[in-house]
């Protein structure tokens, strides 16, 4: 490939317009977050799960009402066909049975499916250790990958991809779970967890190539190795991408209701760290070797 064709496929030209695509997505989900949160599954507040087959028809205002008589709060309520599933705050024994002889619950001829309460399977103390964790993993691979490809600028701009991809998530499941009241369960870590692992895999295979050809292309800007490498690596990164997100498409389809939640995490995260290994983690090698070139001719 010549070095005419190179310059034509120039995709770090417009470097800030990824930042500006990013920030557009970012900051709906950031404020949605400060405002809102994430509304939480039982998992992290425990509970009681009721699942009841219904005869006839028993109104979500009418659950309402009955829960509220025996002192409990409704978290969620779903249905598939006549089959009501209800989530509540904690529901002991003798208020359950209370609930089951008010009048509106005795008029709907129910049948109970299941009953049972609920701990919190993620208490704020192992909250704590995981947040601790994620950050402890995220100063050792910044620091591992400074050390790899020998300049701190890598091992940052990973990081920060890598945090940006956390913050579409969790925006965007803050904006869910406010608008469309999906809850996050111990599901949500771990697909959180996956995709920060995917982000930094992906943006390391850019990198790889960005130090290949500083070794036997030395002579060109460093810019302008950055652009080669993402036209050489970008068909490879999107392949792949495409071959995760077919199939996650597939399970979201067709899978059950208990993994579509996890099955959506994977896929915005996927997407969004394919998005920023690509325009995210080059753009900010760019925008940091300006700057420091600017600061060299000062």
């Amino acid at each position: 490939m010549s070095e005419q064709k190179l310059k034509i496929l120039y995709p770090m030209k417009y470097y800030w317009v990824y930042f500006v695509i990013s920030l557009c997505v970012i900051i709906p989900g950031t404020y949605s977050l400060i405002r809102y949160g994430l509304k939480p599954s039982i998992d992290f507040t425990g509970g009681s799960t009721i699942v009841w087959q219904t005869e006839t028809e028993l109104g979500d205002a009418d659950v309402t009402a009955a829960v509220s008589s025996v002192g409990a709060v409704i978290t969620d309520v779903t249905r598939e066909g006549s089959k009501l599933s209800i989530t509540t705050s904690p529901l002991e024994s003798d208020a359950y049975q209370k609930l089951r002889a008010d009048s509106r619950v005795v008029a709907a001829k129910i049948t109970e499916l299941e009953y049972q309460n609920v701990g919190p399977t993620l208490g704020s103390e192992l909250i704590n250790k995981t947040i601790l964790g994620i950050a402890l993993s995220a100063l050792l691979i910044m620091t591992y990958v400074a050390y790899r490809f020998k300049d701190f600028r890598y091992g940052a701009s990973a990081i920060l991809a890598m945090f940006h991809d956390s913050l579409v998530l969790l925006g965007t499941f803050s904006l869910l779970g406010h608008y469309a009241g999906i809850e996050v369960d111990t599901l949500f870590v771990t697909a959180l967890l996956t995709i920060l692992s995917f982000s930094v895999h992906d943006t390391i295979v850019v990198y790889d190539r960005i130090r290949e050809l500083k070794k036997h292309h030395g002579y060109l800007d460093f810019v302008d190795i950055i652009n080669r490498a993402l036209v050489e690596t970008m068909g490879r990164s999107i392949n792949n991408s495409l071959t995760i997100i077919f199939m996650l498409l597939s399970m979201y389809l067709l899978g059950g209701d208990s993994i579509r939640h996890f099955v959506l995490a994977l896929l915005i995260g996927t997407i969004s760290g394919t998005y920023s290994s690509t325009f995210t983690a080059a753009p900010i090698l760019v925008l940091w070797d300006k700057i420091s070139s600017k600061r060299k001719i000062k």
